[in-house]
């Protein structure tokens, strides 16, 4: 198998796409209900970093500083952001094989491992994706509640800020239901990420400083250090790929891509009459169930740290290493094969280790949960 840079158009339902020209895809690429190729790597770069992966800024502090501590949740943060974009670029550069374009992961894997990688994939970034889904929305609910209890001595039940943040989510993905539609959004996206770090830093030296024998060390027996700070890591690896190529992981992007393909009319504009009720029914029903489930589950953040552990780790560092040795293992150079099989192996026992210390956490909390609790 040879990789190319050949560079091909697929279908397009944008409705800026629809004006002078025909919405037809090549022999290279599968029909998609959202657009590929119109949109320079400048941008998705910016929106990556100023958006897709900025949520999980709130998550920082506790569940990775905690258990790593300064020194080491800082390196760590480092290693594994450099990593992962490693195996972004990585997992890039096999977006075309063999004369045939990929815009989905799991058809690349399908392709070069066979239909069992192909569902592997599919359930693993998806269930991925889903859960992850909820945990922004329950992350954004419990958010609010914390802003509403600053100025108020008695603030309404979680389920309703997560009721909240699930109808914002839904309002954002109809109106912008693709990446591409996402680029209007860039100068505001960059504004309200920079000024909330801003603001972020301004409170933490604030409050550093009014409390100055803070104590930062790690708590807890040695056990529980090496099983929390690969909690901790599994968290790093999740704020890390909220932007996973080949699909873009904004707002589900690949699970949103499959449904829009599957019920809008690809023949048709995005927003014309018929696909903008499909549209409305399909997101509105994706964001209800999973704003139901989040307030369902206001635990669900260790349960998304435990999909994250097993899933989530092969998606991103053992699966591009593969598709390396399957595609160029018989060209590639001895250090090139050693080094991916190092990875390959070296991210199976991290996705054991990780998925152990996750499940360990859910033992350890099962006595807190209950059904829609006001956590």
């Amino acid at each position: 198998m040879e990789v190319e840079g050949a560079k091909s158009q697929s279908l397009s339902l944008e409705q800026d796409q629809e004006k002078g020209s025909q919405n037809v895809g090549d022999e290279h690429a599968p029909p998609t209900a959202h657009t590929i190729d119109h949109d320079s790597w400048q941008q998705v770069g910016l929106m990556l970093v100023t958006s897709f992966n900025c949520g999980w800024i709130l998550t920082f502090s506790n569940l990775i500083m905690v258990p790593l501590g300064w020194t080491w949740g800082i390196l760590c943060l480092v290693v594994v952001g450099f990593y992962t974009a490693y195996g972004n670029w990585l997992l890039a550069a096999f977006h075309f094989i063999d004369g045939k374009r990929f815009i989905r992961y799991r058809d690349l894997m399908g392709f070069t491992y066979g239909k069992k990688l192909y569902h592997v994939t599919w359930i693993f970034q998806f269930l991925t994706l889903l859960l992850g889904n909820m945990g922004f929305i329950l992350l954004g609910g419990k958010a609010l509640k914390e802003i509403n209890s600053e100025f108020s001595d008695s603030p309404l039940r979680l389920q309703f800020y997560i009721v909240i943040t699930g109808a914002a989510y839904f309002v954002f993905a109809f109106f912008v239901p693709t990446i591409s539609a996402m680029r209007n959004w860039l100068g505001a996206s960059a504004i309200l990420t920079l000024s909330y770090i801003v603001l972020l830093l301004i409170v933490l030296v604030k409050d550093g400083k009014a409390n100055s024998d803070k104590n930062y060390d790690i708590s807890g027996s040695e056990v529980s250090k090496v099983f929390n700070a690969f909690g901790a890591i599994s968290a790093i690896i999740v704020a890390n790929t909220g932007g996973l190529l080949l699909e873009i992981q904004m707002f589900v992007a690949p699970i949103h891509e499959t449904l829009d393909t599957k019920f809008l009319d690809i023949k048709k504009g995005m927003h014309s009459g018929e696909n903008f009720k499909r549209l409305f029914l399909v997101r509105g029903v994706f964001f209800s169930g999973n704003t139901l489930v989040a307030a369902a589950f206001p635990f669900m953040g260790d349960f998304v740290n435990l999909l994250g552990s097993f899933s989530l780790v092969p998606l991103t560092f053992m699966f591009p290493s593969m598709v390396f040795i399957k595609v160029k293992g018989k060209i590639a150079t001895r250090e090139n094969k050693a080094w991916h099989w190092f990875n390959i192996i070296f991210s199976f026992l991290l996705t054991i280790a990780t998925t152990i210390s996750a499940v360990r956490l859910i033992v350890d909390n099962i006595q807190k949960y209950h059904f829609f609790a006001d956590a």
